[in-house]
């Protein structure tokens, strides 16, 4: 339930993107974390199943290691000025590692709910009804998950251009 309270809190950096607070773009922001919601809302408090299985572990492992990071290294700077240069360069590496543990947490517990998804038709609308519109979450679950394919590398080289530019300007400083 915190981690999910904790996703909904991360809205407030898409807000930030997008009034110019931090120099993220909102397109990288906006997809991680409408990813992080829909996997925390839409497939772990919706299917019960995908909450005991082991991807979850890995997938908060990921997630908080992540944030306890970057969190420090933008409390560092705001609190003192400067950060040390361990934590930049922790800030900058890790994701080598956690970004590729995340996505096989996402995507394989989205694989975990499938079966429920598809049995239970949770979330789906089917004809006829009073608007004559159907909506299939089984198929718009699957749909969705095929968006990590051009969604993961636009973001991995994102950030490798990131660090290869903040790693550099470290050095010559």
């Amino acid at each position: 339930m915190l981690v999910m309270v904790y996703v909904i809190l991360l809205l407030a950096q898409i807000l930030h993107s997008i009034l110019g607070f931090v120099k993220s773009p909102v397109s990288v922001t906006l997809s991680q974390i409408i990813g992080r919601l829909y996997i925390t809302w839409g497939i772990l408090w919706s299917f019960p199943e995908a909450q005991s299985h082991i991807l979850v572990t890995s997938l908060i492992l990921s997630w908080s290691i992540t944030e306890v990071i970057r969190y420090s290294f933008f409390g560092m700077r705001e609190t003192f000025g400067f950060e040390p240069s361990w934590l930049l360069w922790l800030r900058y590496s890790t994701f080598l590692v956690l970004y590729p543990i995340g996505l096989l947490g996402e995507v394989g517990l989205i694989f975990v709910a499938m079966p429920s998804m598809k049995t239970s038709r949770k979330y789906c609308l089917m004809m006829p009804n009073k608007w004559n519109v159907s909506f299939n979450y089984h198929y718009t679950s699957a749909f969705l998950t095929t968006l990590y394919i051009p969604g993961f590398p636009y973001l991995f080289r994102y950030m490798l251009a990131k660090r290869k530019k903040v790693l550099s300007a470290a050095k010559c400083a």
